[in-house]
């Protein structure tokens, strides 16, 4: 299927049916370092690293006691979850099948259902402190109508954080190039007593997305913690 590059890059030899996109997503996969940590790490994407990336800078997974991971597939953000903070509960959700991970509860579902909130707040047994959302719309090749759908997701993501999320919890998004449009932000900076957006470095240079990190969430006006 391959053979040895210069300098120890690995080329992808060309193949019947096998095209030159294929080619290229399948050198840049075996020549990605964050994709042979991950697999000798026991993660099952390279995405973990964004998150260990994120809480080095943010410590956002300190003490938390309930998270949720919202399009988890694969499942290697809730595997550093349970690595970092093993006796947290810790519920995913995602469209597509996620194999088992032992001590996180998996709904295969549509997140835009509307008994997912409350299906995933049950299953913590209380309000989460930490949400994390990794989801992003399938892409149709027009970036401005992708970037569209994905931040719809985002601020969907956003308000089941702003009607779950205990006092003093964060939320954690994957936005595109340019982050969340100016209404989104000025909608965390209402919640949330700081909001940073951040490009990992495992992040590869050449994708579009950051990634949006709101934390000291203040609490909903109708919650018995708020003051008035």
């Amino acid at each position: 299927m391959s053979r040895g590059g210069t300098r120890g890059h690995t080329r992808v030899r060309t193949g019947r049916g096998r095209t030159s996109q294929s080619i290229r997503w399948l050198e840049r996969q075996l020549n990605d370092p964050y994709v042979k940590r991950a697999k000798a790490e026991g993660y099952r994407s390279r995405a973990a690293y964004k998150l260990l990336e994120l809480d080095e800078k943010f410590d956002m997974l300190k003490g938390a006691k309930r998270v949720v991971d919202l399009g988890i597939a694969p499942g290697g953000w809730s595997q550093v979850v349970r690595r970092k903070i093993p006796k947290a509960a810790v519920v995913g959700i995602d469209l597509l099948p996620v194999d088992p991970i032992e001590g996180v509860t998996i709904f295969q579902m549509d997140f835009m259902d509307d008994e997912a909130p409350e299906r995933l707040v049950e299953a913590l047994g209380g309000a989460p402190d930490l949400v994390l959302s990794d989801m992003a719309a399938n892409t149709v090749g027009h970036a401005q109508t992708d970037a569209l759908r994905t931040m719809g997701l985002v601020e969907t993501a956003l308000d089941f954080a702003i009607r779950n999320l205990a006092p003093g919890g964060a939320f954690v998004s994957k936005v595109f190039a340019g982050g969340a449009d100016s209404a989104l932000v000025a909608e965390m900076k209402r919640n949330f007593i700081s909001v940073k957006h951040a490009k990992p470095p495992s992040s590869r240079k050449g994708s579009v997305e950051w990634f949006v990190v709101a934390q000291g969430f203040k609490g909903r006006a109708d919650s018995p913690e708020e003051e008035v």
